[in-house]
């Protein structure tokens, strides 16, 4: 089965613990602080590997959990780093968030990688907390959490030419014909299901791959037939090659047919219509397709370019391949974001990825406190809340944060009840 569409959970690993200990060493009185701290945890890596064609591997495992940093130890001894998941996926992965719908990764070329979810920092030790003030401290910090979201794995077939046309005009049976691949052929619509590949090579020795699209009807851009399954792939295509049935054995008009399909491709993505599309007059060994065409070349423009063909005979290929090969020769490639300004290429942007506001207050029906955030909920997991020192630093960060004032804007009294994930507190004013 090939699959091009996949929502996987990935999460990175998680800091190690940093440690509270002392030095105790024979003739060092006062030895102090010396708790390590913790590792940092493991990244979810994608890494693209050119001997896979689908994301059928991510069927059957969706959860990804990185693994977590080692924790510190005595002697300042600094825990180890984990060593990241590396996961594999075939060129032409597209990464986007589940959530935001934002565009994570483009994974294209054979062992580009790019990391999805990064692991937490370790936590510090009680080395790092000293101060003249106090210069033992018993305050150490738990691993930070590592990042963790649901993502979407699209894959995009990379392919330089792209056959497109309504079912059972003879896409599968052209690209078996000029390639060694061997799509399933059948005179029914929708043979073709899965987008198949072939390499093309010109007499001349020139060459490219083409890919057999799964067959457009009206309202594919709305996910009508196939729909999305098939636009999906015709993004990275630098060629189309339009394939019309001539015969008209099917009952309908061939241009109608260009019409529509060029309706699907424009209504799907704008930017599809900028690549340079070849008419291919099939099914040209059957009767009536010569007065079809002449009708057809009628309601064209007049510099269009009709290329006549049976792809079942294989007249008329060699000059289609050339035609092709040529086009491919001075067409760039389209890339489907905004390109980036050319007059800044030689600046650094430092882009910070925002996780969100530092605290939200809501409330429970019960009338309860709820206190939701990145920043708050990250402090809390970092916190440990066995030592009293650790619990008082807490408490002032709150309070730096302004919690406290938040709180009694929103009118709590000492004595109500503040939640914060899954545990309770009491607000004392």
């Amino acid at each position: 089965m090939f699959v091009d569409h996949v929502k996987v959970y990935v999460k990175g690993g998680d800091g190690g613990d940093g440690m509270v200990a002392f030095r105790r060493e024979k003739y060092v009185p006062n030895g102090g602080p010396a708790g390590g701290d913790g590792g940092k945890g493991a990244d979810i890596v994608f890494q693209v590997d050119e001997g896979l064609r689908t994301l059928m591997d991510f069927r059957f495992k969706r959860i990804f959990k990185a693994e977590r940093g080692t924790h510190g130890m005595s002697k300042n001894q600094h825990g180890a780093k984990a060593h990241d998941t590396i996961i594999k996926v075939p060129p032409g992965t597209v990464v986007k968030d589940a959530d935001t719908g934002e565009t994570i990764a483009d994974l294209v070329e054979d062992g580009q990688t790019a990391i999805i979810a990064r692991g937490g920092r370790g936590g510090r030790g009680n080395s790092r907390f000293a101060t003249p003030q106090n210069p033992a401290p018993e305050l150490s910090e738990k691993g930070e959490p590592g990042l963790e979201r649901n993502v979407i794995l699209e894959l995009k077939v990379l392919a330089d030419v792209g056959l497109v046309g309504f079912p059972s005009v003879g896409k599968s049976t052209l690209l078996s014909v000029v390639t060694a691949a061997k799509p399933k052929i059948g005179a029914y619509h929708f043979t073709t299901i899965v987008p198949n590949l072939g390499m093309v090579q010109t007499e001349d020795q020139r060459s490219f791959v083409m890919a057999d699209l799964p067959g457009l009807i009206e309202g594919a851009h709305e996910g009508i037939g196939l729909g999305h399954q098939f636009l999906r792939h015709i993004e990275r295509t630098r060629v189309i090659v339009h394939v019309i049935d001539m015969s008209g054995m099917e009952g309908r008009d061939p241009y109608e047919d260009y019409v529509t399909i060029n309706e699907e491709l424009k209504q799907y993505n704008m930017r599809l219509t900028e690549r340079p599309q070849l008419i291919v007059a099939n099914k040209m060994d059957m009767p009536d397709a010569e007065e079809n065409l002449e009708a057809f070349r009628k309601k064209l423009p007049e510099d269009a370019k009709v290329f006549p063909i049976s792809a079942l005979s294989k007249k008329g290929l060699n000059n289609l391949m050339f035609a092709v090969a040529d086009l491919l020769e001075v067409t760039p490639e389209f890339p489907m974001e905004e390109e980036a300004d050319p007059n800044a290429a030689d600046t650094v942007l430092y882009k910070h990825e925002m996780q969100g506001d530092g605290f939200e207050i809501t409330r429970d029906p019960d009338g309860a406190f709820v206190l939701s955030g990145y920043a708050i909920e990250r402090m809390f997991k970092m916190t440990d809340f066995s030592r009293e020192d650790s619990i008082r630093r807490f408490a002032r960060q709150m309070r730096g944060m302004g919690i406290d004032d938040a709180l009694r804007e929103r009118g709590a009294e000492n004595g109500d009840t503040v939640r914060l994930l899954e545990f309770e507190f009491e607000f004392t004013d």
